[in-house]
């Protein structure tokens, strides 16, 4: 081959480069794609079963109260919030922007807390509520905020076993709500505690590894940080920070 025809044969090859590059990149796109699909339809799931963590807590607690109205107003409330991330599931194929408003944080802990009421008494935990927040309003998606708070409560009264002491508080500093939920667990292993956001991380014998993930996303989603701090034999605390409305 002569040199001519050599330099012509190199200025022609990266003609061809443009079509298989893009090729790839439309089939990472799918593939992405069809990973999101897959973690959302799994995070309905996982939401899913937390709501059935509610309704079971009020089913047992009217058999053993015998009241009933107020707590079949709670169970409606979880019920339609159920239904709503279902019709979420529906529309994933055309997602619209989030609607968001404002919300009282100390309501929603406290709906939160309501919902594992049964939970934490028949595991004997303290509970202790340390609100100094004000204004504790932030702008944000009500029932997606409550996802968190529940995945953060329950994670934390699961990793105390019988006995032990929940703490829920909150302040407000820089214009930010800073939400902390502390337990007196076994702790996370300084070897896990970079991992504990990862999607199927898990470190549970039954755990999924989704509701700290998604927790992370949600919190991102309302433009915050969430983070923890642990010591092994001295529980954990996650911390939550959102702007404040």
């Amino acid at each position: 081959m002569t040199s001519d025809a050599a330099e012509k044969k190199v200025e022609n090859a990266p003609a061809t480069l443009p079509a298989a590059g893009g090729e790839h990149e439309h089939d990472l796109q799918r593939l992405d794609r069809l990973a999101n699909l897959g973690l959302f339809a799994a995070s309905i799931a996982h939401e899913i079963k937390n709501g059935l963590v509610a309704v079971h807590t009020f089913v047992e607690t009217l058999l053993e109260k015998g009241q009933d109205r107020e707590l079949a107003e709670v169970v409606r409330r979880e019920l339609k919030r159920i239904d709503a991330l279902a019709s979420q599931m529906l529309r994933f194929a055309s997602p619209k922007p989030r609607t968001l408003a404002p919300v009282n944080i100390h309501a929603l802990l406290d709906h939160s807390l309501r919902l594992l009421e049964y939970q934490i008494k028949n595991r004997m935990v303290v509970l202790r509520r340390d609100y100094h927040a004000a204004p504790e309003m932030v702008n944000g998606d009500e029932w997606h905020l409550q996802q968190v708070f529940m995945n953060l409560l329950l994670n934390a009264v699961e990793a105390m076993g019988n006995g032990g002491e929940l703490t829920v508080a909150t302040e407000t500093t820089a214009g930010r709500v800073r939400i902390s939920v502390g337990d007196t667990g076994a702790g996370i292993a300084p070897e896990n505690l970079p991992h504990v956001f990862e999607t199927f991380y898990t470190t549970k014998k039954h755990g999924t590894g989704l509701g700290l993930a998604i927790s992370k996303r949600i919190v991102e989603e309302h433009r915050g940080t969430i983070e923890v701090q642990s010591k092994v034999g001295r529980g954990a605390t996650f911390i939550i920070m959102l702007p404040a409305a």
